[in-house]
């Protein structure tokens, strides 16, 4: 599991990393979308700076084990924001899966590497 655990983490940290950078340079895509979803672009750029800080705690991560689970909360609830954000507008479920999908990897790698919630330092 540690292997599935450190893919994941991978995997997510790259998202996130990529997908924080975009929000928060106004790549067109992510400007568009928070257009679609009737939210203000300065709150797209603080959405980028959350994946950012979600990312950063990832990366730490692979040192200590400890922010992995915080920051798979941090970053499930976002994600899971983001789907209320598509519901309310009621986007097509194809519009709302990409979020949802991230909302469940992140609700997995918490419960992959739920031991740290209690010692987050080690």
């Amino acid at each position: 599991m540690f292997i599935f655990s450190v893919i994941l983490q991978s995997l997510l940290v790259l998202y996130y990393a990529f997908s924080g950078v975009a929000k928060i340079i106004g790549a067109k895509y992510w400007v568009d979308i928070f257009n679609q979803i009737q939210l203000p672009q300065w709150f797209r750029v603080v959405t980028g700076f959350v994946q950012l800080i979600g990312a950063l705690l990832l990366i730490i991560g692979y040192w200590v084990g400890g922010p992995i689970a915080w920051a798979g909360i941090w970053l499930g609830i976002t994600m899971i924001l983001a789907c209320f954000a598509h519901i309310r507008v009621k986007d097509s479920f194809g519009k709302t899966a990409p979020a949802l999908m991230f909302a469940v990897l992140n609700i997995i790698l918490v419960i992959l590497n739920v031991d740290y919630l209690q010692h987050p330092f080690s």
